[in-house]
């Protein structure tokens, strides 16, 4: 499921992220979202979530 969309994103869901210095290379890492940090319904380049952990990236693909 794709991550551009607020909606599709609940807390506890395993996700793929992209993280803010894996941009270039596109290193995805998976994680258990425990906050939404964006807050637009929508955003071109995935959702900003914080993972379990601390670490922060945009969605790019949700797993469960």
């Amino acid at each position: 499921m794709n991550g551009n969309n607020r909606d599709n994103i609940k807390i506890g869901s395993k996700v793929s992220v992209v993280q803010k210095q894996d941009q270039i290379s596109g290193n995805l890492t998976e994680g258990i979202v425990t906050r939404i940090l964006t807050n637009s319904k929508n955003h071109p380049h995935g959702i900003k979530v914080m993972l379990e952990g601390g670490i922060v990236g945009r969605v790019k693909e949700i797993l469960v």
